[in-house]
């Protein structure tokens, strides 16, 4: 699909210091940006940027495509998270809990890609998209919110239950802001020209390549690169070996075994809140025995493959938050309420994951191995991502090693416990529907204080362990790699971010 590429006249803006405050404060309102994204105007060269993942759902921002958005500088939310994962201005400059279910964001002065202004009634419009797609955006699980403007700058957004991370949640990728010329076509959602980030995507080449333009309009100041050139490589491998030869400027989710090759210079590893786990299906199949689940528990030895497959670039599973989520070993409570580990005796399985994390077909290889040995025969599939998440969702495999951020689509600890293992999760890969789990879930989505929220979380991950449907395999720490010259690359925890306006060779 190909725009066809306009010239803009950028107008002048004062951009002052980002002041950031508390999350769960009744307000929140910023002087600006972060100075840090503050660039001086100069041209410089366009970036070329290698990523793991093809568009699986045509660069709909409401599935796993959404990062790919995000992580290019093409869509923005309302708000965003800043390095401590409270909720921080974007295209909200400030915002206001008017009572328990209703909030009011203040729009900053911002234009979409296709020239038209960003306004409360189109603002309001986005989300209600959002609302409506199927299935729910994972950052929606459990939450049902009506957005309207409400007068001048200001939209406001209401939820059905009192919702105290309404913030971080609207800073989820999936709930990405777009033009009203977005949703044009029924059925399908078009980033292409009409998001508000500082890059746009002026052409998509089926699933292999991406080219975008510097959007001169950019409300947060003129990007450094001209331009990006995005390749899809699945292969891992061929990532690294593009950053070595000089093919690419950054490639991101460097396979473990790969990063021994590049010099230390140009590798960097950035602790994540991504636990790879493997999901059991509870609805189908000899897994909807729990002493069946429980055996496959009991088989494993995570230890192994955090030293081995990952080569110590990961930590043992712990739990479905892992260390750099730095509240939650304190909270940790044993799970709860497991059966009784029965005899595999020849039980026939299907495991099943995805080459784009180039690991994990090694930990399932290693975890075949394990769950043979505890007598359980394996048939193992490996597919690339984009042509295995509905099968996967679908349950038509018994077992399935995924990565999963567990603060990606909100920076809730609560949401991915809704939109992953509660009966209406949208991303439900082990398709667990179990009411303990689901009781556990709305009390700590109802928690509004922090301290509170915190430990209801940690409640409800040990109602979840308890029931076998997930084993935390081990916690990720990512290495992406960056060219000696290029500089601003944007690592974090979340992964939500990697080039933005500062990012330049």
């Amino acid at each position: 699909m190909t725009v066809p590429r306009r010239r803009r006249t950028r107008p002048t803006r004062l951009l002052l210091a980002l002041a950031l405050a508390p999350l769960l404060t009744g307000c929140f309102a910023s002087a600006g940006e972060e100075s840090g994204e503050q660039t001086t105007g100069k041209s410089g060269s366009r970036l070329r940027v290698a990523l793991a993942f093809p568009p699986a759902e045509n660069l709909s921002p409401y599935g796993a495509d959404a990062t790919i958005l995000s992580r290019l500088g093409v869509t923005e939310g309302l708000t965003s998270l800043d390095a401590n994962g409270a909720a921080a201005p974007a295209l909200a400059r400030s915002w206001q809990r008017e009572s328990d279910r209703r909030w009011t964001f203040t729009l900053r002065e911002a234009t979409f890609q296709d020239g038209t202004e960003v306004t409360p009634a189109r603002v309001a419009a986005a989300l209600t998209h959002a609302t409506e797609a199927k299935p729910a955006p994972a950052a929606l699980s459990g939450v049902t919110l009506t957005a309207e403007p409400a007068g001048g700058d200001r939209i406001r957004v209401t939820t059905d239950a009192p919702d105290p991370v309404l913030p971080l949640r609207l800073a989820g990728p999936a709930l990405a802001v777009l033009s009203p010329k977005a949703y044009e076509t029924k059925g399908r959602v078009d980033p292409v020209g009409t998001a508000t980030g500082p890059f746009e995507i002026t052409e998509v080449t089926g699933s292999t390549a991406a080219t975008l333009d510097r959007f001169d309009d950019y409300w947060g100041g003129l990007a450094h690169a001209t331009g990006i050139d995005a390749r899809f490589i699945a292969d891992g491998t061929a990532r690294t070996n593009a950053l070595r030869t000089g093919q690419v400027d950054i490639a991101e989710a460097i396979p473990v075994a790969q990063a021994a090759t590049l010099d230390g210079a140009v590798r960097r590893e950035t602790a994540t809140t991504r636990t790879t786990s493997l999901h059991l299906n509870t609805r189908t199949g000899p897994f909807k025995d729990p002493a069946l689940r429980a055996a496959a528990r009991a088989a494993l030895d995570t230890g192994a493959l955090a030293k081995g497959v990952y080569e110590g670039h990961a930590d043992a599973g712990t739990g479905i938050y892992g260390p750099a989520v730095t509240w939650a070993a304190g909270l940790r409570e044993q799970p709860l309420g497991r059966a009784k580990p029965a005899t595999a005796d020849g039980t026939a399985i299907t495991l099943a994951t995805y080459d784009n994390r180039p690991e994990l077909p090694e930990a399932a290889q290693v975890l075949k191995q394990q769950l043979e040995k505890a007598g359980f025969r394996v048939e193992l599939v490996v597919r690339e991502y984009s042509r295995i998440e509905s099968d996967a969702l679908a349950g038509k495999f018994d077992a399935f090693v995924a990565a999963r951020n567990s603060l990606l689509d909100t920076g809730d600890p609560v949401a991915v416990l809704a939109g992953d293992y509660t009966c209406d999760g949208g991303y439900n890969l082990a398709l667990l529907c179990d009411q303990d789990v689901d009781r556990a879930v709305a009390k700590a989505e109802a928690a509004t204080d922090t301290s509170a929220r915190q430990s209801a979380a940690m409640a409800a991950e040990a109602a979840i362990l308890g029931t076998d449907a997930i084993v935390p395999l081990v916690h990720q720490r990512v290495v992406t790699g960056v060219g000696a010259s290029v500089e601003g690359v944007l690592l974090d925890l979340y992964e939500r971010t990697l080039v933005g306006t500062g990012t330049r060779r």
